[in-house]
């Protein structure tokens, strides 16, 4: 039988390979423009923020659902609100947290192929689609997510599905916001790019 590998032993190159580490406990080189640094430095210290705060809503989440628990469980007494909420939650801190995650690179790419790249080929490529695809297509879909959040706030909009049959304008709102919050943090990710591009090193 084979001996089981040690945890020291494992192989974790795959799942670094392409993670960019926050900028905020790193030095920027010095031969990055002041700008440039700043801009990074600043846009990622906005979204680390925002990641932590959108995170805190596992919390009422957790609490939602022990609730329902124990109220359907030990009471025969279940909620009309607890699958409303719990999906309105997941749904905040996915859409809030997506642009911390893409600042730490934790985002899904195809690692197996980008990993043998050079850095400088590796900046090229995301600097390409950040500017022909990751921005014009979060333009449009923060184009369509304002009109409809806009149309859920104005028409008073409320859930179907369930019997407590929430209002959906907040939670629709939600959408625009994470967007905005995606596009900020797509301009550090682009600086960082086209830094690579032209150095041939990732600025950490």
């Amino acid at each position: 039988m084979a001996e089981p590998i040690k945890p020291e032993e494992l192989e974790i190159a795959d799942e670094l390979i392409a993670e960019r580490r926050s900028a905020i406990e790193a030095e920027m080189p010095p031969d990055m423009p002041d700008w440039m640094a700043k801009t990074i430095r600043g846009i990622d210290i906005f979204n680390l923020w925002t990641g932590k705060m959108a995170g805190w809503l596992l919390l009422p989440l957790c609490l939602a659902m022990v609730y329902e628990v124990i109220a359907r469980k030990y009471f025969i007494a279940p909620t009309m609100w607890a699958y409303d909420i719990s999906r309105f939650m997941y749904g905040a801190m996915f859409t809030l947290g997506a642009a911390y995650t893409l600042s730490v690179g934790v985002h899904i790419r195809a690692d197996f192929l980008y990993r043998n790249w050079h850095p400088r080929t590796q900046g090229l490529v995301d600097s390409a689609l950040y500017i022909l695809f990751y921005f014009p297509g979060l333009l449009v879909f923060l184009w369509m997510s304002i009109d409809y959040a806009w149309d859920a706030v104005s028409r008073g909009e409320r859930g179907m599905d369930t019997a407590w049959m929430p209002y959906m304008g907040p939670i629709k709102t939600v959408l625009p916001v994470g967007i905005i919050f995606l596009l900020i943090q797509g301009v550090s990710e682009l600086l960082k790019s086209l830094y690579a591009a032209r150095k041939g090193r990732w600025p950490f």
